[in-house]
């Protein structure tokens, strides 16, 4: 199989092939688990896969709303006596999570393909800081997950038997397992699973923040007058500085309540037509839920007098002091509570949701394994689901599933992204503001959203390092390394390989046989089915190979290629049927040149989600109508063997051979040296 083109990069192994044996225990488990593959045939299959504004907020903003589980408290922990200063915090939070979410409103408008912060950097800034941005997306992503999870065992843990508490690492790494399961069926699917969870998190949170305000309504003016009192005390004790320090750090420890506003921008190639205006709409639901919860619990910490009770997280503590006052009974407590725990494992649904997609932009450009961009038969990026739950079970046992432990090393990665982002965009309306009318009214939102973004990244860095922070820094940058790396094997590879796509050139020149001299197909005759992807030196470097080895055995060559959809090109029905036809041309290209050499020639063609079990299929079906046939394919040879090898390019066709031989048939792997 030719390897050098992007569609023969495998995904995960489908299903045999419709026909042939039945499939096993563990296929029939598979089936059950994920699902049966999807029908690619069927037009109206990106409508019903993809979410309207509504799902996309269940799917997407639960990770920052998550996030008001535990950001509010983590930052009005650190006001330590000083809770005056809480009223502050709920307008400054608030005003945060507008800027960036209006921000990145823009961000979806001038890239309405998604690929949020990775792809931003990488047009605006160039593929290096691409690079980093995409690699601190994908290690926040994880970090998501893992705190998320943590989190919703906390919350969960919170309310039952003392005893139980050794369980619940154990119970978060199988959180983790049922979420890869779920995605593997597709984000839609997980996404409607989880969607009561969502609704009955924001009822029981609306009832207690509303409430809560409304029943202290009449004490705010008294509120308000301590707040004055405590302010005047603070400015005699610490000093407008430290004042403004303590605020400060507060904020920047709060700045977890900020983390999943991007997920919108990143995931817009999963939302339904029209996508701007779909985004848009979730940017701003987002937003004014997050708004509301995190300000509204700040707001109702300090109106409450709520304190740390140990065992206990500020939002239990509040929700038992509101049900004292309001004849709600415990067992609101008791719904608060798993909401909020369940919730928190909605969220984590947006790291599976987004972080493979992250890893499958940056497949595409080859700055990490290609087969992070293959999809599934289920149409999902599994590889990258896979390693989301493998790299965040790792995270959640590393830490041990202590909260505070993943909150020193989470939410510095996704203000490496934020700032990033906003400075691609500053620089964008800038450069351009001749040619856009309204860059007055982008360039105070990008900018100030920079500077509160840099704020907080710097502040956050310099607080967490010591303490932990300094492992996502260094796990971030080796991912950023080995990006390099890889980068620079697959363009040395290119490279080597440059030298069959000049001989293909030369071969192109060769004259047409004169009139009468083409030959008929004639399935009787011996017969060469060569595998190959699009048309690439490596392509017509076999077919010469057959030529030179097996002079005057064949006499028909059948060109047989599939074209793979990957994240790159499952993106709508007209980006399906462009493969189509790209495939197709490839395909009549190498018919003209193998008639060119004398031959009498034809192809077939399939689309599906992986080539080894496509080509199965469609070689199974040539031997059936070539009585003669060998089949052949090219491999990269590499002169030195080395582990990384396998991981980095794909191993197609001994997959495929070894399935053609179950089958009895001969298929013979021509090889395609490369120096190393």
């Amino acid at each position: 199989m030719d390897e050098g083109s992007r569609s023969q990069q495998p995904g995960p192994i489908s299903p045999a092939p419709d026909g042939e044996e039945p499939p096993g225990l563990l296929q029939r488990l598979r089936r059950g688990l994920v699902g049966r593959p999807r029908d690619l045939s069927d037009r109206s299959i990106f409508h019903h896969l993809s979410l309207i504004p509504f799902l996309a907020w269940v799917g997407l903003g639960a990770d920052g709303l998550s996030s008001s589980c535990y950001g509010p408290e983590e930052a009005f922990h650190a006001l330590g006596e000083h809770t005056y200063l809480a009223l502050g915090l709920a307008a400054m939070t608030a005003l945060t999570v507008g800027v960036i979410a209006t921000a990145y409103s823009h961000v979806i408008e001038h890239f309405p393909h998604g690929g949020g912060g990775y792809v931003v950097a990488t047009k605006l800034l160039g593929p290096r800081a691409g690079v980093v941005s995409g690699s601190a997306l994908v290690v926040d992503y994880v970090l998501t997950i893992t705190i998320s999870i943590a989190a919703a065992c906390d919350a969960l843990f919170s309310f039952l038997p003392t005893a139980w508490v050794e369980h619940k690492l154990i119970v978060a790494v199988l959180l983790i397992l049922a979420l890869t399961i779920l995605n593997f069926r597709g984000v839609r699917e997980s996404t409607l699973v989880l969607t009561p969870i969502f609704i009955i998190f924001l009822a029981t949170h609306v009832i207690l923040i509303g409430g809560g305000i409304i029943a202290h309504a009449p004490e705010l003016p008294a509120t308000l007058s301590e707040a004055r009192t405590g302010y005047r005390e603070g400015l005699s004790t610490l000093g407008i500085g430290g004042m403004l320090l303590l605020f400060v750090h507060a904020y920047s420890l709060g700045g977890g309540t900020y983390t999943g506003i991007e997920a919108v921008s990143n995931g817009l190639a999963i939302m339904r037509e029209p996508r701007v205006q779909t985004g848009k709409r979730t940017m701003f639901y987002m937003a004014v839920s997050l708004a509301f919860t995190a300000g509204g619990l700040l707001l109702c910490y300090l109106l409450w007098q709520v304190r740390p009770e140990t065992g206990k997280t500020l939002n239990a503590v509040l929700a038992e002091r509101f049900v004292e006052a309001v004849p709600l009974g415990r067992s609101f407590v008791l719904v608060v509570l798993v909401a909020e725990g369940a919730l928190l494992v909605v969220a984590a649904q947006a790291g599976f949701a987004d972080g493979p997609r992250v890893l499958a932009n940056m497949a595409n450009d080859s700055w990490v394994p290609r087969r992070f961009a293959a999809l599934s038969d289920r149409l999902t990026t599994q590889n990258g689901i896979l390693l989301m739950g493998l790299a965040s079970t790792a995270a959640l046992l590393y830490t041990r599933g202590v909260v505070s432990k993943i909150v020193v090393m989470y939410s510095i990665n996704v203000f490496v992204t934020f700032s990033m982002t906003l400075l691609s965009m500053t620089r964008h309306v800038i450069r351009h503001r001749r040619s856009q009318p309204g860059w007055k009214r982008e360039l105070p939102i990008h900018a100030g959203g920079l500077v509160l973004c840099v704020l907080i990244l710097a502040i956050t860095v310099f607080e967490k390092f010591h303490l932990g922070g300094w492992i996502t820094l260094v796990v971030t940058g080796s991912l950023v390394a080995l990006c390099f790396v890889i980068r620079r094997h697959y363009r040395d590879v290119q490279l080597r390989l440059a030298r069959l796509d000049r001989d293909m050139s030369v071969l192109e020149r060769l004259p047409l046989p004169a009139a009468g001299v083409e030959r008929a197909v004639d399935p009787t005759r011996p017969t060469a089915v060569i595998l190959v992807g699009g048309y690439s030196g490596i392509g017509v470097h076999t077919i010469m190979h057959v030529h030179r080895s097996f002079p005057h055995v064949f006499h028909n060559l059948v060109f047989v290629s599939v074209g793979v959809i990957d994240s790159g090109t499952f993106k709508g029905r007209d980006e399906v049927e462009a493969l189509r036809a790209s495939t197709e041309s490839a395909l009549l290209r190498y018919v003209n040149l193998a008639r060119r050499l004398g031959f009498a020639a034809t192809h077939r063609l399939a689309i599906g989600t992986e080539a080894v079990g496509g080509v199965e299929k469609l070689c199974l079906e040539v031997g059936s109508e070539f009585s003669h046939c060998v089949f052949f394919a090219g491999q990269l040879i590499f002169q030195r063997d080395r582990w990384y090898q396998k991981i980095l390019h794909n191993q197609t066709a001994f997959s495929i051979q070894q399935r053609l031989q179950w089958h009895d048939k001969t298929m013979v792997i021509l090889p395609i040296r490369v120096r190393n």
